[in-house]
């Protein structure tokens, strides 16, 4: 039997990660795991570093320090467009469309880079999680409501079938009933065998879809643990917040 040591292609690692802006650190020796199959939830009010975090796995920033891996391949400092290729998709916050450009527009630049078999399927599998997109297809998408528009970018994130997909504020400037819509959405990506990384200021939200859940406050992870235990204990999440302060 061989001793060779099987890593699943599939675990995004952050591991002792620092993104530094200007001369400030704002993420600070970070380390977590997204496995497949779950959401992974990481808590923070505004300013805690949460979308620099995302930035620097998506390629867009630069660490400072640190490992990125997807599978045991290392990503840190890579392109975006080598690490979208590898597998991971980034949902940013603010909902960022080309709005002059209808929904299936939209679609089609997100599939710029599959072949046009993969492109297809992509497309089919989106709009399977997405089926309100199907008759809006020839809207402009400037014209759609802001859950339409989250629905879209999540669409355009899992056409190419990622391993990993990090969501950036899904709930922000959303109305309770529009995300309580989208919740069963996200808990669908995770069960198709995809990992979700859900970035959030508002607990609930993410605490209802997380298996395990990250508590960031002031560039640094303050807790960590099952997200059942946050959610039964809100003086907790309190409490991890506040350490920082």
């Amino acid at each position: 039997m061989s001793g060779t040591v099987q890593v699943d292609r599939s675990v995004l690692e952050l591991e002792h990660l620092t993104v530094t802006r200007g001369s400030r650190a704002v993420v600070r020796d970070l380390s977590l795991a997204v496995p497949p199959g779950q959401v992974t939830a990481l808590l923070g009010p505004n300013g805690a570093g949460k979308s620099s975090l995302v930035l620097a796995v998506g390629g867009v920033l630069r660490p400072s320090a640190g490992a990125i891996r997807l599978g045991g391949e290392e990503l840190a400092g890579r392109r975006p467009e080598v690490i979208r290729k590898a597998g991971v998709a980034i949902v940013p916050e603010g909902r960022r469309l080309l709005g002059d450009l209808t929904v299936g527009d939209n679609l089609e630049v997100a599939m710029y880079a599959l072949s046009k078999a993969e492109g297809r399927a992509g497309r089919e599998h989106a709009l399977e999680l997405f089926p309100e997109l199907v008759k809006r297809l020839d809207v402009t998408s400037r014209l759609l409501s802001g859950g339409e528009q989250q629905m879209l970018v999540l669409a355009q994130a899992l056409v190419s079938k990622p391993r990993v997909v990090l969501i950036d504020e899904l709930s922000l400037g959303l109305a309770p009933i529009v995300v309580q819509r989208l919740i069963p959405r996200i808990r669908a990506v995770a069960e198709s065998g995809t990992g979700v990384l859900l970035i959030e200021q508002f607990a609930a939200v993410a605490l209802e879809l997380a298996t395990t859940a990250h508590v960031f406050e002031g560039g640094v992870v303050r807790w960590s643990g099952p997200a059942t235990t946050l959610k039964e204990d809100p003086e907790l999440l309190r409490s991890a917040y506040l350490a920082g302060g």
